[in-house]
């Protein structure tokens, strides 16, 4: 009797202990980011564009989930965001100032700690930072900004990196959802969680969407902001010139504005129009085919979770969805990113969780992308490396709250002076839950070192100037109040912050002597 009394304790203790262990397994991570998707074109951001039901699939994550709506890039402009989302770091300290930037393996940070947390890793899709992602356990990602049609896939194999190459047939946001599908259904060793960064082309420029989606919105009349046509005080004379003088060359339009790029000449309309005529034809045949390509993403989108779903893992996935950057959809009439602006600068970011996260909750906390190697590392249960410089939200995803001694404000930081046709100014600024402050400082931080890179006029230099404003009361950024009186104490707390946030994340430009006068001056003033 006492030994069968001590059998079944044993037995009780092997199936509580298999309880605990399934119990305490650590979640999926599915980190799903597209290039240039902008919140404004997301449903669940309650824009203009929302009538239009782009996103019904990330609307439904965000139903089911955390949505947050002061999510900001800290450099609005692919592999500078995409290094900084990997390191935790803002770019003066991992090295990533501009499209020229490159992360080597050994600063690949998230996919490392991921590892060490336990988990099987695999980078799927646009890369964009040139060296080799060797830190995953998987990669197969496209060659700089890929193609949309019949993409051609880096991977790793027994040639040198980056020789190592494979093609497939159709569009890209359905390649990349099959390769990862692949992966999830193949992967080595299933007794680990798997951390997925799949990462779309879509709906980054110049729009080319699947065959299958030419009559989506094809009859619809697409919403426009009131800026397209009047911006009102938006701007300085850093972005017009004195006298408007560089309206014409600063800032890429969808109207005829800019003489070297608007987007109407990228999309081939008609040039006898001019006027608004032109520049709602311009803009209706730009946001038409960026939904289309947005409208691919979504959909693919629910390829994967219908998979996580039919595999039983759906619930015990942390799925996360993003952007590297916003984008400008003609408010201002811009196009592109780059800019401050609130448009460019924030960054969509949802996730959902249910069997710990709060469910349906708009949280206003203002996280940045330094944040999110630092949270998706605490989500795994791990430590997160002091040499980061963000901070984990793990706590406002489970219980909705910001902690009292959280963020106030957010720094940004763009470099590419006069890049492109885009032709932005470099600038950097602070951003609080009211305010923004802007300085367009006018200068390329090397130009004799990058001259002709990138198409860029790095040798011209800008007006230097302030733009503040109050975005409580002008949410879209229609009045620069720099300068009035009423707010000269809020300009002076700003650009104390802003001091001190360059200094603790060691963003002072003490290796470019070139800006250091411009900045300091103007700074202290």
């Amino acid at each position: 009797m006492a030994k069968t009394y001590l059998l079944i304790l044993v037995a009780l203790s092997i199936l509580s202990s298999c309880s605990s262990e399934k119990q305490e397994k650590k979640p999926n991570i599915l980190y799903i980011m597209s290039d240039d998707h902008t919140s404004q074109a997301i449903g669940a951001y309650e824009s203009r564009l929302s009538v239009l039901n782009p996103t019904p699939t990330i609307d439904q994550l965000a139903k089911e989930g955390v949505l947050f709506q002061n999510a900001f890039c800290t450099n609005s402009i692919c592999t500078p965001s995409r290094a900084t989302i990997l390191t935790g770091q803002y770019s003066q300290t991992n090295g990533v100032l501009d499209l020229s930037g490159k992360l080597s393996p050994e600063n690949q940070y998230l996919p490392q700690e991921m590892r060490k947390a336990g988990y099987e890793t695999a980078m799927i899709g646009k890369w964009h930072l040139v060296e080799e992602p060797a830190a995953f356990d998987y990669y197969k990602v496209l060659p700089v900004q890929g193609k949309y049609l019949n993409p051609v896939f880096r991977e790793r194999g027994h040639k040198q990196w980056p020789k190592n190459t494979s093609k497939y047939k159709g569009h890209s946001s359905d390649r990349i959802t099959d390769i990862s599908l692949e992966w999830l259904r193949n992967r080595e060793d299933k007794s680990k969680p798997f951390f997925l960064m799949h990462h779309f082309k879509a709906p980054h420029d110049f729009f080319e969407y699947a065959p299958r989606y030419e009559e989506y919105l094809k009859d619809v009349e697409i919403p426009e902001p009131k800026s397209l046509y009047d911006n009102k005080n938006n701007g300085s004379i850093a972005t017009k010139g004195k006298d408007n003088a560089l309206i014409h060359k600063i800032g890429s339009s969808i109207s005829q504005r800019n003489t070297g790029r608007d987007m109407g000449k990228d999309l081939k309309i008609d040039q006898s129009l001019t006027g608004n005529a032109y520049t709602h034809a311009s803009y209706q045949e730009y946001l038409k085919r960026y939904l289309r390509c947005v409208k691919g993403v979504d959909d693919n989108i629910k390829r994967l979770l219908n998979y996580l779903e039919t595999t039983g893992e759906l619930e015990n996935t942390i799925i996360v969805y993003t952007s590297d950057q916003g984008m400008m959809l003609g408010e201002h009439d811009y196009q592109d990113k780059r800019w401050m602006y609130e448009e460019s600068m924030r960054m969509p970011f949802i996730v959902r969780y249910p069997k710990k996260f709060q469910k349906g909750i708009k949280s206003d906390a203002i996280i940045n992308n330094t944040d999110f190697a630092p949270t998706l590392i605490d989500l795994a249960q791990s430590n997160i490396p002091e040499k980061m410089h963000g901070k984990s939200f793990a706590s406002i995803l489970e219980t909705g709250n910001e902690p009292t001694d959280w963020r106030k404000s957010t720094y940004y930081r763009y470099w590419m002076h006069m890049a492109h046709k885009h032709a932005n100014p470099a600038h950097f600024g602070v951003r609080t839950k009211q305010y923004k402050l802007i300085f367009f400082y006018g200068k390329h931080y090397d130009p004799k070192n990058h001259e002709g890179e990138w198409g860029g006029d790095y040798n011209f230099e800008t007006p230097v100037a302030w733009e503040l404003y109050d975005l409580k009361n002008d949410p879209h950024e229609l009045n620069n109040v720099y300068g009035q009186e009423e707010y000269a104490e809020v300009v002076k707390s700003l650009k104390s912050e802003l001091i001190h946030l360059r200094e603790e994340f060691d963003e002072t430009d003490a290796n470019y002597p070139i800006l250091a006068e411009v900045i300091e001056e103007n700074l202290k003033s």
